[in-house]
């Protein structure tokens, strides 16, 4: 069934398309997606009109429509990455440190030049160009401490009209100096940007206090104070992603139970916390995060860099009481801004603990998986009228070893895992935001 708005200047994309339904329980499993092999989406004033048959959306539109013609390759909505930090741009690749040393000796020093409002520009501008060189058009993101951050990363967000889900870091303790705020000055900085920019253009507000190690009992209560006030944002942090940072936090918290009723605590758990990393639960924990239906962050690539342990997916999921799950880059402690590459990388985490990933979910967690995760499948995550027209365009033979290995291609799940295990930004042809092509104007 194809619908209609009534606008103007129209796109029509040709490609095949691919657009999951709900989650592939195998390769085989059909009725989870949507594949046109000659496919068309007409977009309109950055929103997806009509999808379906190229032939039967091009009738519809008659002749003088603008048409972007992609064939062969494979057309999806874009990627979505629920966890990267903005400000650890020149931190990735930093050598030989687990967790704590890490983000003592390389994070806090580079993140103390965002102060200067125009570093934060520059920066925040190569990020998110860099996303979309790597077909992810949605991003939950840390920004520093500095309110000027995140301005900088908002104002070049709405510059390219991408949606994003950011926020200030909130953190008075165990930070060196031009690191730390009060629970006074988070609350009022977070709460300035929060009317400046939440709701501006396709940006949402996240309240992010960046995990209960570096902010005292006085300022998680003040983020509690902000979540209560304003149930529609986001809220982002870290949970259980190393032994020593679990250790630390219970020391730092000893009337509370365990690190997750740390969180619970004070009001920070809930459907839109995303909760990074989540890889030692209890099962209490886990228990506690299912039934608020708070997010665990799976960052394969930062997990294994960090040597901080094995997210269990399957077991998560798979649980009597599940637990929601998405799919993240965690740039900079993540090696890389490809979610292709994060999901490699995260079919060999669950391939340790003797389970399989099928390409064909790993594709749906990217997309619709980590839209639902984010509470925004309504907006983005489907190629479906009415959706944003975010998309990525997919060249499983973009390079000359994927082209060999693609002649014996005979499957779209295969397809798919060649892309997987194979690709990076090499493999993605184009970037569509809001129905405007973006990579190919930054390569030019």
């Amino acid at each position: 069934m194809i619908s209609r708005a009534v606008s103007k200047s129209p796109l029509l994309i040709r490609g095949r398309l691919l657009s999951f339904l709900s989650e592939p329980e195998s390769t085989d499993d059909e009725a989870s997606y949507r594949y046109e092999t000659d496919g068309g989406i007409l977009v309109r004033d950055g929103v997806i009109e009509a999808v379906g048959d190229f032939a039967e959306i091009g009738a519809g539109v008659g002749k003088g429509v603008e048409v972007a013609d992609h064939r062969p390759h494979l057309i999806m909505p874009g990627f979505i990455d629920a966890h990267a930090h903005m400000p650890q741009m020149q931190v990735i690749a930093s050598y030989g440190a687990e967790l704590l040393d890490w983000l003592n000796n390389y994070t806090f020093p580079a993140e103390t030049k965002f102060a200067d409002a125009s570093h934060a520009r520059r920066i925040a501008g190569h990020f998110l160009d860099m996303l979309i060189r790597h077909g992810t058009t949605t991003v939950a993101a840390y920004c520093s401490v500095h309110r000027a951050s995140a301005e900088a990363l908002f104002e070049a967000a709405l510059l390219r009209d991408m949606r994003i889900i950011a926020g200030k870091v909130m953190m008075d303790r165990n930070a060196p100096d031009g690191l730390r705020d009060t629970p006074q000055s988070g609350y009022d900085d977070s709460k300035a940007l929060i009317g400046r920019w939440h709701g501006k253009g396709r940006l949402s507000y996240a309240i992010t206090p960046r995990f209960a190690i570096t902010s005292t009992a006085e300022q998680m209560e003040m983020a509690g104070a902000l979540a209560a006030e304003h149930p529609e944002l986001h809220i982002q942090t870290h949970l259980s992603e190393n032994h020593a940072e679990i250790a630390l936090a219970e020391e730092l918290f000893p009337d509370r139970t365990d690190y997750t009723d740390i969180y619970d605590h004070y009001g920070l758990t809930g459907p839109k916390t995303l909760f990074g990393h989540c890889i030692h639960l209890s099962e209490r924990e886990a228990d506690v995060l299912a039934d608020s239906e708070s997010v665990a962050v799976f960052c394969p690539t930062s997990n294994l860099f960090l040597g901080s342990g094995l997210f269990d997916y399957q077991r998560y999921r798979k649980r009597g009481k599940t637990l929601r799950v998405a799919a993240a880059t965690d740039v900079g402690g993540g090696t890389n801004y490809s979610m292709l590459r994060t999901m490699d990388e995260g079919y060999k985490v669950i391939a340790l603990q003797g389970e399989k990933l099928n390409p064909l979910a790993a594709f749906w967690q990217v997309t619709l998986g980590n839209a639902q995760a984010l509470s925004l499948d309504e907006r983005v995550g489907a190629l479906e009228p009415g959706r944003e027209a975010d998309f990525v365009v997919l060249d499983a033979s973009a390079t000359p070893a994927m082209q060999v290995r693609a002649e014996t291609i005979e499957t779209l799940a295969e397809e798919l895992f060649l892309l997987q295990t194979m690709g990076d930004d090499r493999a993605i042809v184009e970037t569509y935001v809001a129905g405007k092509p973006m990579k190919s104007g930054l390569e030019g």
